[in-house]
């Protein structure tokens, strides 16, 4: 089945940040995406004859001929943009991003009709404190805050973000920059192999959960993260967040629910 008419969208950008990550800008072909909250995530999608990438290894399942490949990923653009951003990790033997990582700019993609998702900032008040945590490309929807409203907010925020190599901070320099230029915003990146830095690696290389027990956040703002001044957001690797979980329980946040409102706000890949 040519599943080709289906691709209602253009790649307008197309970036290799390192050997598994890129930044794809994704441009409605003829409509215009909704108005969304940053944070949400939107589905994209390839049809299963589409291209993989040379680096690719074999498919862990076989695709339905018949139906488009969707996965959803979290937006990383502005929310007053129509063209979305993306940060993607390549999996080697998946489905989708082998064919993601194989699209050059003018090439079409499918791309859901709007965004979705509780993963956000409009529910918290301006005035407290925020510590956004991820790995790798748990960034995404941090970035989508920080380009948006979020740095117009009266309360501290904090991203921590952890990957193996410095090549895998997507967005270090932009988040360096803003850290410059904003008071209330501080970032600090931290990798777990530097003995494959080329040039070596002068910044942390702790696990995320041994930066947070080490009081980092208490030692830059001069009072402690606590479930009454601060909330808390996870995103990426489900083994840092479950561990994170396990950490904050310690000082009293809980998850937030619709149902019962917490102070963590939990994303996992």
């Amino acid at each position: 089945m040519d599943l080709s008419g289906e691709l209602n969208c253009v790649i307008t950008q197309s970036i290799q940040v390192s050997p598994i990550m890129k930044i794809i800008k994704v441009k409605p072909n003829g409509w215009q995406f909704p108005a969304f909250t940053a944070g949400q995530f939107v589905a994209l999608g390839l049809p299963p004859e589409a291209s993989r990438c040379k680096e690719s290894t074999e498919e862990f399942a076989v695709p339905d001929p018949d139906k488009l490949i969707k996965r959803a990923y979290s937006i990383a653009s502005s929310s007053t943009e129509n063209v979305l951003e993306f940060y993607i990790t390549l999996v080697h033997s998946g489905q989708l991003t082998p064919r993601l990582f194989d699209l050059q700019i003018g090439d079409k993609v499918w791309m859901g009709k709007k965004a979705i998702g509780m993963f956000t900032l409009d529910q918290i008040s301006p005035d407290r404190n925020v510590i956004l945590i991820a790995t790798g490309t748990g960034v995404a929807p941090y970035m989508s805050m920080l380009r948006s409203n979020a740095l117009s907010r009266k309360g501290k925020i904090k991203v921590i973000h952890g990957a193996a190599n410095s090549w895998d901070l997507g967005y270090s320099s932009e988040l360096k920059l803003l850290s410059s230029m904003f008071g209330n915003f501080s970032y600090h990146p931290t990798i777990t192999e530097p003995a494959k830095e080329p040039s070596g690696w002068d910044g942390d290389t702790r696990f995320i959960g041994d930066i947070w027990s080490s009081g980092l956040a208490e030692q830059k703002w001069g009072f402690k993260p606590m479930p009454d001044n601060t909330e808390i957001f996870l995103c990426g690797n489900p083994k840092m967040v479950d561990g994170m979980k396990e950490l904050l329980a310690i000082d009293g946040f809980v998850d937030h629910k619709k149902t019962s409102p917490g102070q963590i706000h939990a994303e996992e890949f």
